[in-house]
């Protein structure tokens, strides 16, 4: 009975070698094939599909501001690079990128929802509905009669809600805050759409609201003394410790459990 004696080591090593370095070159031609083919034409993104908020934009001026800038195919793109190009037009918040085969892209865009203009009066930043602050044409806002904030660097959020928590109640008289602003000390100062300026003083959302309470439930009956009404109003100081101070042309007025001074 005959046996095959076993290879010597070295020539396993060989082999061995052998079989490594031929999967490798099978590998690098796979590779390489599959890279030139990544990067034909026909890989190359020509569509783009737009959802959500396009209020502003549609896929026809989308494809011509973005597609420019756009780079690789539909394997090499990155999808995270292309969403920050999308995310860089105006009036888009944020935008969601994914690829559909053969060579198209589908993207999901959320817009800034404008809410007030930030900052000094003429300029032209705005506020969206998440109280971050924005860059956009201004022409192309769908109303024109939003409020003016302005506060301290990253306090538009703040400023926001604090609007939200005080228009309500002014509008029961009929009366709405067309500008709010936080002060660097931290005083808040409103102007109503009569042109009242009003000083609302310092705190948080519920001593501004106990303020403007008082105030609003008795200044009918108290402009009413001197033959006017409360959108006939030149200033308003809330800061009072036991009532507010107001100003009428001609007179002044301060108002405490139903006293006046003139």
């Amino acid at each position: 009975m005959s046996q095959t004696a076993p290879l010597p080591i070295d020539v396993r090593l060989m082999h061995t070698l052998g079989s490594l370095l031929l999967l490798a070159a099978a590998l690098f031609g796979l590779g390489a094939l599959l890279a030139w083919g990544a990067r034909q034409p026909v890989f190359a993104i020509t569509s783009v599909s737009v959802s959500g908020d396009v209020s502003h934009y549609n896929a026809i001026t989308l494809r011509a501001n973005v597609m420019p800038r756009l780079q690789g195919t539909f394997f090499t793109m990155d999808v995270a690079a292309a969403r920050q190009v999308f995310e860089t037009i105006p009036w888009v918040r944020q935008a969601i990128v994914r690829r559909e085969f053969p060579n198209r892209l589908k993207v999901q865009l959320q817009e800034h929802q404008a809410m007030a203009f930030w900052g000094v009066e003429g300029a032209s930043s705005m506020v969206n509905s998440f109280g971050e602050v924005f860059d956009a044409n201004v022409g192309e806002l769908d109303q024109d009669n939003l409020p003016r904030l302005n506060g301290p660097d990253g306090q538009a959020a703040r400023v926001l809600a604090m609007h939200q928590t005080l228009q309500p109640l002014y509008a029961r008289l009929d009366l709405t805050i067309d500008e709010l602003e936080l002060t660097p000390r931290g005083g808040w100062r409103a102007q109503l759409d009569s042109g009242t300026e009003v000083e609302l003083g310092s705190g948080g959302a519920p001593e501004l609201v106990a303020r403007s309470e008082r105030f609003l439930a008795t200044v009918t009956q108290v402009t009413a003394r001197y033959q006017r009404r409360p959108d006939q109003l030149a200033s308003v100081d809330l800061r009072q410790t036991d009532g507010y101070a107001m100003r009428l042309d001609g007179v002044t007025t301060r108002d405490s459990a139903g006293s006046k001074q003139q």
